[in-house]
């Protein structure tokens, strides 16, 4: 159990007691047929010497396989190693078992004295024969213990060989030197045999034992990424909450002053409250891929209908920067979901310009078989092989140790990875340090089609802000559930500036309240407008539908929410509600209401 394999570090101890824990198994699983066996031989052989040796000798002949039997019987129902045995105890097993073995060969090894003085050269060569067959099988069964097999080969076979010897005769010593030859090969292989048993456990052990290692690793990093999702979302929704009442007071305060020179100051507060929200939004899709919320809607699109937008986009980014932006057209059609290609291809970009300090971008498509290959090209910086994979990592970015903010968050290569895989598109890199970077996307080809395209909302897919919108017309109030004081009085006084009248609680106890009110009736709820999370734990979501069942109210429910929790996010998809994610500015909270509204009314047309 020492030897060690060239190459190989020295087996530690608890590997190397596992290991011979399975070579005693081993000889342990036919050592009752293995005994049995040798007993049986051991009596015929016995009877049949009995009739053919010199009387005198019968005696001795009857007491020697007496012996033999009785040894046999301890050995059959003594004690005996089972998988219950503790491991520490597995030495102790080894012992036992070699001792017996041992035990048994030498009583026998006498035998062949007796067999041997029959002196009849077929019979002796026959009964030769017969030993050294029967003694090499069960040597072969012993091989996972070595000191088991030289103990039980040894004194049996040394036993033929000096009967022989001793008798003499060419025929004898014939015999004699073909035993020894057959001792020294069977236990020089048996050797060789051990030394392979034991280094393939060794390597067994060793793979199962990296096997658990690698479980463990992906365990870890798998709760280290559930973490992460859960710390980005519990930060995101903190952020997202004085947020939201600043974008909301901000709009409130923007629409009393928009005919006064101190509109400026609002506008640039928005400016930064919007840059803000974009990165949390960002964030927030981390959260949707990973909550599986984002379900893809593809079809037939012509890829120039994306690339317009794309190109007005970036063009005043690109010219900033003195940077030439190519977007070349293709005239191809491809099949994808067109908002999440778009982004996919819009992140690219995005990422190609901000590592981009002189030269430009350009984004071509080329057929390739079934296939489209959709490339943006920089000639930028580059990425070095080792940070290939590390690219698409949350928050890792090339050259970028200060973390300058106007380089993002670094996610957005990750979000490129994930909209890839759930849309099928394989995504390649090929990069040279110093030269530039190509990134690849493969979608699948598609006929052109006749439908319309609508211009894929080019203005919704440039900008995702609205400037301009239509104040929406409500037959009755807004009831307002939400914990935070601040946005209760943030979202009341821009609503009152639109003209909206909203009854602003914090609870559902105080909703119950306002919907049981004498004068409810005159002035009915038109839009019920829920946060998610409210406070003790409770969850907008099921408040809403209660108030909506118990006061049967016709009135549509949005939620607004700063929850980025995938569990929570995949909730709010399963019931069909609505929802908009702080920060919400007027424009886009205007518009959802609108749009909210008005769905409402074609159902009920229907």
């Amino acid at each position: 159990m020492n030897d060690q394999t060239p190459g190989r570090l020295p087996v530690d101890a608890t590997l190397e007691m596992r290991v011979l824990r399975e070579h005693v198994a081993s000889v342990y699983a036919g050592n009752t047929t293995a005994i049995a066996a040798h007993m049986g031989f051991a009596i015929v052989i016995g009877c049949f010497g009995y009739f053919y040796v010199n009387p005198a000798f019968r005696l001795l002949i009857v007491a020697l396989i007496a012996a033999i039997v009785l040894v046999d019987l301890y050995a059959l129902f003594t004690s005996r190693w089972t998988p219950a045995v503790p491991l520490a105890e597995t030495p102790y097993w080894e012992k036992k078992y070699t001792r017996i073995v041992t035990i048994i060969s030498t009583i026998t090894a006498p035998s062949s004295l007796f067999l041997v003085s029959i002196q009849d050269p077929m019979l002796t060569t026959f009964v030769t024969v017969v030993i050294m067959g029967s003694w090499t099988r069960a040597v072969q069964a012993r091989w996972p213990l070595k000191r088991a097999m030289f103990g039980y080969g040894i004194p049996m076979m040394s036993g033929l060989i000096v009967s022989l010897a001793w008798y003499g005769g060419a025929l004898n010593w014939f015999l004699a030197g073909f035993a020894f030859v057959n001792l020294v090969l069977t236990l020089s292989e048996g050797v060789k045999q051990n030394r392979r048993l034991t280094a393939s456990l060794i390597l067994q052990f060793e793979n199962e034992a990296l096997a658990a290692q690698l479980r463990e690793q992906i365990a870890a990093t798998e709760r280290a990424s559930a973490e992460k999702t859960h710390f980005l979302a519990a930060a995101s929704h903190d952020l997202r909450q004085p947020m939201h009442a600043i974008a909301l007071f901000g709009a409130a305060l923007g629409n009393t002053l928009r005919h006064r020179p101190e509109v400026r100051n609002v506008e640039r507060l928005m400016r930064a409250v919007n840059a803000l929200g974009a990165s949390l939004d960002t964030m927030l899709d981390i959260s949707r891929l990973d909550a599986g919320v984002v379900q893809p809607m593809p079809h037939a699109l012509e890829l120039d209908e994306l690339f317009l937008p794309l190109h007005n986009t970036f063009s005043v980014l690109a010219e900033r920067k003195k940077l030439q932006l190519r977007v070349r057209a293709s005239g191809l059609w491809v099949h994808s979901d067109p908002q999440l290609l778009y982004r996919m291809l819009s992140n690219l970009v995005d990422n190609a310009l901000k590592y981009t300090r002189q030269g430009g971008v350009t984004v071509v498509a080329r057929r390739r078989g079934e296939q489209a290959w959709i490339e943006v090209r920089d000639t930028g910086i580059g990425i070095a092989p080792e940070q290939a994979d590390r690219i698409f990592e949350e928050f890792y970015q090339v050259n970028n140790p200060g973390r300058d903010r106007s380089r993002g968050l670094g996610i957005g290569l990750s979000i490129v990875r994930r909209l890839g895989r759930l849309l099928g598109h394989a995504v390649q890199l090929r990069s040279r340090p110093g030269r530039g970077t190509r990134f690849r996307l493969t979608v699948p080809l598609a006929e052109p089609t006749d439908a319309s395209q609508d211009s894929l909302l080019l203005q919704e897919l440039e900008s995702p802000v609205r400037h301009f919108f239509q104040v929406p017309e409500l037959g009755g109030r807004v009831l307002l559930i939400d914990d935070e004081e601040d946005i209760r009085e943030a979202m009341t006084e821009l609503m009152r500036a639109y003209g909206i009248e909203v009854v602003a609680v914090a609870d559902e106890a105080e909703a119950v309240e306002a919907l049981t009110q004498p004068d409810a009736d005159l002035n009915p709820v038109a839009l019920l407008m829920c946060d998610y999370r409210l406070g003790e734990g409770a969850e907008g979501l099921q408040v809403g539908l209660r108030l909506r069942e118990r006061f049967r109210l016709d009135a549509p429910m949005l939620l607004i929410t700063g929850e980025t929790a995938p569990d929570r996010l995949q909730r709010v998809r399963e019931w069909g509600v609505p929802v908009l994610f702080k920060p919400v500015s007027a424009a886009t909270l205007m518009q959802a209401i609108v749009e909210l509204i008005h769905v409402e009314a074609s159902a009920e047309g229907a």
